[in-house]
């Protein structure tokens, strides 16, 4: 029963990089038209932003992968 809950884990782990994902482009398009239009306040939190969710869409699945990875060889 622990094997199904595992997968479904990384369904809904899947769909949350997915989100955050999708967030950083958002944010970097955000980014892009803030620093067109000179506002400095705006433009760095913007970049922060995208920055935040590209490293969470991308560490998610990694530290994911380690879980499992560890899971599996006890």
């Amino acid at each position: 029963m622990s094997e199904f809950g595992l997968f479904g884990t990384g369904n809904l782990l899947g769909i949350l990089s997915t989100t955050l994902l999708i967030a950083s482009i958002y944010f970097t398009f955000t980014f892009f038209e803030h620093l067109k239009s000179g506002e400095n306040r705006l433009r760095k939190q913007s970049k922060i932003a995208a920055l935040i969710c590209l490293t969470g869409a991308l560490m998610i699945p990694a530290f994911y992968s380690i879980y499992v990875n560890y899971e599996m060889m006890k």
